[in-house]
């Protein structure tokens, strides 16, 4: 019987435990008090059954461990064939995944399982058309925190399998001053002061700018790991690369589209954030369709 790790994106991780907890929750969801009671007033207890999961556009999959871990909940007798891993392009019309087992679990599980693998290729697709934009730089592309609520570990991942990366999971695993920390600590150097002496010294710190005399001021007080830059345009992110000289990290956040991540990657920033990468990403179009 397969797992659903073994379908993981090679160079990215979802802790098994993430799998299991978010798949109880939707099918908790859709099941609700009596499970499915169509199919158990309509299908016998005893029939089998044989679906093809099917890409029904091109783009990159992820969400498959999800798939599968929703199918095998519902029956120990559950037997699926990948066709594909997370992380692979697909074409349209390409088959995903053979479901066979019983029937009344096969079409219990459908809507959960390509509600995981329609929402996460999705991600992973328009990420990867990010990266595609930002060929040949050194330019990595990065989502932010603007997730679906309880679904953050889950929607990072599908980033990293269309080849971006990932930012902050939380509040709690890195350092990032925005403009109204900086404004309510009383500027730039009083609250990379007040960080630096609060924190390890394994963890990072970034601070955002929209002036390059904040930026001036940033890289005159030596204490920030990275610098993000807000909204800026492409000549003010050139003069920013000038200013920092290797310095500093540099992240451009705002503005950050499929139209002007090709400019942004040539002016020599190392990082571009976008939030909709996974806050409007579209629904991956993919089907269960029963095997005649």
């Amino acid at each position: 019987m397969i797992t659903p790790s073994a379908l993981l994106h090679t160079d990215a991780f979802l802790s098994p435990f993430a799998i299991a907890e978010a798949v109880r929750r939707a099918l908790e969801e859709d099941l609700g008090r009596a499970g499915d009671i169509t199919s158990n007033a309509t299908i016998p207890a005893e029939a089998h059954a044989q679906a093809t999961m099917v890409a029904r556009q091109a783009g990159t999959i992820a969400g498959l461990p999800l798939a599968v871990a929703a199918f095998q909940a519902l029956s120990p007798d559950i037997f699926i064939q990948p066709h594909v891993h997370d992380g692979d392009p697909v074409a349209r019309g390409i088959p995903v995944l053979t479901i066979s087992g019983p029937a009344r679990a096969v079409l219990a599980g459908e809507r959960t399982a390509l509600n995981f693998v329609g929402r996460l290729s999705g991600i992973a697709t328009l990420t990867a058309d990010y990266v595609r934009h930002a060929a040949g730089s050194k330019l990595r592309i990065c989502c932010t925190r603007k997730t679906t609520p309880g679904l953050r570990a889950l929607e990072k991942y599908a980033v990293r399998c269309g080849g971006g990366f990932n930012h902050r999971f939380g509040l709690d695993d890195a350092i990032l001053i925005k403009d109204n920390h900086i404004a309510v600590a009383g500027g730039v150097r009083p609250v990379l002061e007040r960080a630096r002496a609060r924190i390890g010294h394994l963890v990072k710190v970034e601070i955002e700018v929209d002036t390059l005399d904040q930026l001036k001021e940033v890289l005159a007080s030596g204490l920030a790991d990275v610098v993000l830059l807000d909204n800026m345009d492409i000549a003010t992110l050139q003069e920013a690369v000038r200013l920092a000289d290797g310095r500093v990290v540099l992240e451009v956040s705002g503005g950050v589209t499929q139209d002007t991540v090709a400019a942004i990657a040539a002016t020599g920033v190392d990082y571009a954030s976008a939030g909709a990468l996974t806050h409007s990403a579209p629904n991956f179009d993919v089907a269960l369709d029963i095997d005649a």
